[in-house]
């Protein structure tokens, strides 16, 4: 459980006063993403501490719950979440394939939910809000660059779930659109078993046999260690490597000397030179001894939207609601963001830039660089 504290306003709460806003916060606090769940939690929680524990100036409960490493645990978090805590609003989720199983969930109780990990593409996102992106956007983001960059085919190559087809499917669909050609046999992607691919050495076997003059692939947590580790041992460790997330957050500094020079694409680089990423890096860094990540930046940017939102609803002291609060997310127009300025396209996920990081050394120790701005995507 995270903080949890009195009054506001609730509109799906049952707290017998009615003057609580209950949020509930699904991410995965265990399995293979625990850490991209853990970034999620403390990055909504800072916003939280330094915000007086208050969304639009309401005071909040906020309830805390493990989505694990899929469906199985996700869904019964959610309904506990749901059901028996009766949030006014969820956020958080790491992994698509939960984000899919919960929706009928949010859909049923007439919440919104603003989301804040990678998303897949749904067709009514009448109450469904995001504050990271479309699971496509950094693989469509890069594609072009590497195309630039590279000379010759490219192998693509990434997990074996929904994750991973929408990460991929981006690149390769916007390579190709750029003249780009896959080193990939078949020219499709190589798909690892997930979550029991562990020993990636084998699949290296097989670029190495392959041709390819680069690889792009997507990887997140343990098996982004595991990656990246074995790459640089294996026989084709001289090969530029693009990625999306491969290299980002605490899996960095298991990776050690085996990141460096690793090219990632993101929408969040904690090196941004914004007023608004000063504040949070400092706020952050108060609390943490390594950098913020685009988890935590994604999360904290869900309470910002909130706070707005909910400062909107209450005017005049109206009742706020799920509602009310999801007509206020509506009207919002830009947002201020460590990331820099974005607002809510036509799918209800950010219009926003990406950028090209690379792991370089920063004093004493490694980090994602920023190097270039790639793209702004976004409808």
């Amino acid at each position: 459980m995270a903080m949890a504290v009195a009054a506001g306003c609730g509109g799906g709460s049952d707290s017998g006063d009615g003057d609580t806003v209950k949020i509930g916060l699904l991410a995965s606090l265990s399995g293979t993403y625990e850490a991209v769940g853990t970034e999620q939690r403390k990055g909504f929680e800072l916003y939280l501490d330094t915000h007086d524990n208050k969304l639009g100036g309401q005071k909040v409960e906020l309830s805390v719950g493990d989505e694990g490493d899929g469906p199985p645990t996700a869904v019964p978090a959610a309904t506990k979440l749901v059901k028996k805590d009766k949030v006014d609003v969820l956020t958080g989720i790491v992994a698509n394939g939960s984000y899919k199983a919960v929706l009928p969930l949010v859909e049923q109780a007439k919440i919104p939910l603003v989301s804040s990990n990678g998303r897949p593409e749904v067709k009514n996102v009448d109450r469904l809000w995001h504050t990271a992106f479309l699971s496509d956007e950094p693989g469509a983001a890069i594609a072009e660059h590497v195309k630039e960059e590279v000379d010759g085919p490219v192998y693509a190559i990434g997990p074996d779930y929904q994750g991973g087809y929408d990460e991929l499917r981006g690149f390769t669909e916007t390579f190709k659109k750029a003249g780009g050609k896959l080193a990939n046999p078949d020219g499709k992607t190589k798909w690892t078993p997930f979550p029991k691919t562990t020993n990636f050495m084998p699949y290296f076997a097989d670029i190495a046999k392959s041709g390819a003059k680069a690889v792009y692939c997507f990887y997140a947590g343990k098996a982004a260690i595991d990656f990246a580790k074995q790459y640089a041992q294996s026989d084709v460790a001289d090969l530029p490597l693009y990625t999306a997330f491969v290299t980002e957050g605490s899996v960095l500094p298991a990776q050690g000397k085996a990141a460096k020079g690793i090219y990632s694409v993101l929408n969040y680089s904690a090196d941004l030179d914004n007023e608004a990423n000063r504040k949070f890096v400092a706020d952050w860094s108060a609390k943490h001894d390594t950098p913020p990540t685009t988890y935590a930046m994604a999360s904290y940017d869900a309470a910002s939207v909130l706070d707005k939102a909910i400062a909107e609803a209450s005017k005049g002291g109206k009742e706020v609601t799920p509602d009310t609060i999801n007509k206020a997310i509506d009207g919002l127009g830009k947002i201020e963001s460590p990331r820099g300025s974005w607002e809510f396209g036509k799918t209800h996920s950010p219009v926003q830039k990406w950028y090209l990081r690379q792991v370089r050394p920063d004093g004493k120790q490694l980090a994602n660089v920023m190097v270039q701005d790639l793209a702004t995507l976004g409808d």
